[in-house]
């Protein structure tokens, strides 16, 4: 494969699903089940079908997770700090701007993505970052944003574990980690069901976040979407790469997950915490639209060096 072959099906089915949503052949209200379907269903019948699979196995290595959440933490700070120089963008905001900078999209495009330039060796280190990066950054926004409330840190960590326990995505993990822990691999009618429910998951993934992509306003504050965009497609998978092949020594499938899970567009979560705080929701929406729409290039250039084209 070259990497506009691998990449070419994922954001042609994004440009699907947005020309679908344009000229009204789905609705707003569609996308929204179908994106739900995506987080209940397809994407935890995926992982689980994945973990349990025969013959799945790697190693876990510190460098790993410094190399990947290394290149989150520069990505964060830069993004807060530039924001923080802005008139007007308050703490919350500034926090905001952070998390855009160093959250990736990884249900939606990451795991089709990585999964179709690296198979089978890049299933094992793609799902081991997946089970950390959710709890990681969504509870350290969460703990920033809510730092000067009147909540406690017990009241806090409870909040945080309740949000957890209800995500679908994180309840998969955890299910398929003891499973394959315990050496359970599902069989029959079982195997069948996971199977096809985790067959449809890429597709109904990317047209999903293509249709969704109508909502957000692209020209709402263009520069600082730019700034955001550059420092998630760019800044934050660089600074991976450096750490995962200049610093550390690991194998090249993990080097090459960490890179592309770091170098993959803006996620939905940092809009879902835009809305919850009521915060820098036009900017970190435009943000995810223009990371979107410039990541398949950007995505060329690091499957290049990666040496996957």
């Amino acid at each position: 494969m070259n990497a506009v072959t691998i990449i070419a099906p994922i954001f042609g089915i994004i440009l699907v699903g947005w020309g679908a949503a344009i000229a009204g052949l789905l609705s707003d209200r569609v996308s929204d089940g179908l994106s739900e379907y995506v987080f209940a269903i397809a994407v935890p019948a995926l992982i689980i079908g994945t973990l349990t699979r025969p013959g799945l196995t790697g190693e876990i290595t510190w460098s790993y997770w410094i190399a990947y959440f290394g290149g989150a933490g520069v990505s964060w700070i830069a993004g807060s700090w530039i924001a923080a120089r802005r008139a007007g963008i308050g703490r919350p905001g500034a926090i905001l701007h952070g998390f855009a900078a160093s959250q990736s999209n990884t249900i939606f495009v990451g795991v089709p993505t990585i999964l179709q330039a690296y198979g089978e060796a890049g299933a094992f280190p793609l799902f081991l970052l997946l089970a950390v990066h959710l709890p990681l950054m969504m509870g350290c926004a969460t703990f920033l944003i809510e730092a000067e409330g009147d909540r406690t840190l017990a009241q806090r960590l409870r909040g945080l574990g309740l949000t957890l326990a209800k995500n679908p995505i994180f309840g998969a993990l955890f299910v398929g980690m003891l499973m394959k822990a315990g050496g359970i691999v599902p069989g029959g009618i079982a195997k069948s069901l996971i199977d096809a429910f985790g067959g449809t998951a890429s597709t109904c993934a990317l047209i999903a976040l293509g249709a969704g992509l109508k909502r957000y306003r692209l020209l709402f504050d263009l520069p600082g979407a730019l700034v955001i965009a550059v420092l998630k497609l760019v800044i934050h998978p660089l600074v991976v790469w450096l750490l995962a092949t200049r610093v550390f020594t690991m194998p090249p499938a993990y080097a090459g997950v960490a890179t592309l899970f770091a170098a993959m567009p803006v996620g939905i979560n940092a809009y879902l915490l835009a809305v919850r705080y009521k915060a820098e929701t036009g900017l970190v929406a435009a943000s995810l639209l223009v990371s979107t729409l410039l990541a398949p290039f950007t995505t060329i250039a690091w499957l290049t060096l990666l040496g996957r084209a």
